[in-house]
């Protein structure tokens, strides 16, 4: 079988000092209201780095930005020295799992190949290649015997790991998860966090999530955002960020 991305993925050979997300006085509203403002960012190749903060407090926005779906009001935002349009073929992304209708035909391997749209033909055709890296990776999934199942149909942690195998079937450079593990159970989100944690230093991650007590031996550092962006290294955080309190940082960092 082609075995591809969790297997395949190489180590990024840059040096780690080069930035792969550099972000200066950014800021972003909608219409009179402000989202973001201030933030200043710099990130090495091959980190894994989680966003936490406030529901409202700019997280999903600042991954939109990254993506560019959204443009800055102020500031500069680039991804490895491009703008985030010009990466946005290097990026996978995986979203929380909304509601889906389970009677729509689309099954999980349907769902994975998504993840490579942009590599078809002018006939709007896949090649066969694409298939069979797809399949690989519901193989490492541990969904091969789901391939053909409606993606509705699927548990929750079923799901969410068809979309990350989606958002890696194009080998990207920088993994963007939205809350990858909400809505699950414990088991199916160990699973999601050890997949996450194979793939550290093969691309630079950036995970949205409230559990931080599972990630902090494995992130690089965290980064609050709450308005602006507030940069932790692990050792500064204590128990108080689950409890959902970030008024402010000396409140919650380890004195």
């Amino acid at each position: 079988m082609l075995m591809t991305t969790l297997e395949t993925l190489k180590p990024l050979q840059q040096p780690l000092l080069q930035n792969s997300i550099a972000i200066r006085d950014l800021s972003f509203q909608d219409r009179s209201l402000v989202i973001l403002e201030a933030v200043n960012l710099t990130l090495s190749k091959g980190e894994f780095v989680v966003l936490f903060g406030p529901n409202g407090g700019g997280k999903t926005t600042l991954l939109k930005l990254l993506m560019g779906f959204l443009k800055p009001a102020r500031g500069t935002l680039s991804l490895f020295g491009k703008s985030p349009v010009q990466m946005r073929k290097m990026m996978g992304y995986v979203p929380q799992k909304g509601p889906f209708d389970p009677l729509f035909p689309l099954t999980t391997l349907d769902v994975v190949l998504q993840g490579a749209l942009s590599r078809t033909t002018r006939w709007g055709r896949l090649p066969p290649l694409w298939k069979e890296k797809g399949r690989a990776l519901l193989h490492q999934m541990g969904l091969s015997h789901l391939e053909k199942r409606p993606f509705g149909r699927l548990s929750g942690g079923q799901a969410q790991r068809a979309l990350i195998a989606r958002a890696l079937l194009g080998e990207p450079s920088l993994l963007l998860l939205d809350e990858p593990t909400a809505h699950v159970d414990p088991g199916a989100e160990k699973e999601i966090l050890d997949l996450l944690i194979r793939l550290k230093r093969k691309c630079t991650i950036l995970l949205v999530s409230h559990q931080l007590t599972s990630l902090l031996s494995h992130a690089d550092q965290l980064l609050l955002v709450n308005r602006t962006a507030t940069p932790f290294q692990p050792h500064e955080i204590c128990q108080h960020f689950e409890l959902g309190l970030y008024p402010n940082k000396k409140n919650y960092a380890h004195r």
